[in-house]
């Protein structure tokens, strides 16, 4: 009985950078040529599903989102992006979400709809000094949505929020627990 360490996708990773490896530095396959036509014939198979094949992109209708804050949501679709550019929402931005996953004794229920402000976006936003700040998932806090004020459903904000929120909503800021 064998008992494997690695997932297949790690595999075939592991197994693409050695063959990437062996042809910079000269090494063939069984002493023949190695063509690129081999290396684009297991390309495809690393890129089902894993980290190498994950784009940054904007947030639009359809995309699931995390809900970061004690409201009782965990995952979010989002319906519609407003006064968001064409191509969608980014950091900062209003959006309108359906609630797709909740704790069944949380104020947001499954198949509610809110309006949420987007503090994740796994899309790099540049930054005053030249930097980029980009995070692993996209997340976002559910705020009432009759209020002009963007008051928050829950009265925690888990995780890091970028700064760059104080200018649309200051109140989403003071809940937080890291400021990035």
């Amino acid at each position: 009985m064998t008992m494997r360490l690695l997932s297949r996708d790690s595999e075939l990773f592991i197994h693409f950078v050695y063959i990437c490896i062996a042809k910079l530095s000269g090494h063939t396959r069984q002493g023949g040529f190695m063509s690129n036509s081999y290396l684009w014939s297991i390309l495809p198979n690393l890129t089902n599903g894993n980290f190498l094949s994950q784009r940054r992109t904007f947030i639009q209708m359809g995309t699931i989102l995390k809900v970061v804050d004690n409201s009782g949501a965990k995952k979010a679709m989002c319906i519609q992006a407003l006064k968001a550019g064409k191509k969608g929402a980014r950091l900062g931005d209003t959006i309108k979400v359906s609630i797709k996953e909740a704790l069944p004794n949380g104020k947001a229920k499954k198949g509610d709809k809110f309006s949420a402000i987007v503090v994740r976006a796994a899309m790099p936003r540049g930054r005053c000094d030249g930097s980029e700040i980009k995070f692993d998932d996209n997340a976002c806090v559910l705020i009432m949505s009759k209020s002009k004020d963007k008051d928050p459903v829950g009265t925690r904000v888990f995780g890091p929020v970028p700064h760059e929120l104080r200018k649309k909503s200051v109140k989403i800021l003071t809940l937080a627990e890291h400021i990035a």
